[in-house]
């Protein structure tokens, strides 16, 4: 699996995660949800994407979203 299908897997699942604690805990998980959908936003602009770095430092293979 390349760095761009495990960004878009990361940040699914921690969507899912804050809505389902929104929905079960309290609502202020959905600022996760916000936090997770404008990192998404900036790193279509920019390019840069923090999990990307990290996943490039641990070995994974890139993909086109974040070349090297």
């Amino acid at each position: 699996m390349n760095i761009d299908r495990m960004v878009l897997a990361f940040a699914g699942s921690m969507i899912l995660l804050s809505v389902a604690l929104a929905h079960f805990v309290s609502p202020y998980w959905l600022w996760l949800t916000v936090f997770v959908g404008a990192n998404l936003l900036q790193s279509s602009f920019t390019g840069f994407c923090p999990l990307a770095r990290i996943l490039r430092k641990f070995g994974f293979k890139p993909g086109h979203a974040f070349p090297e």
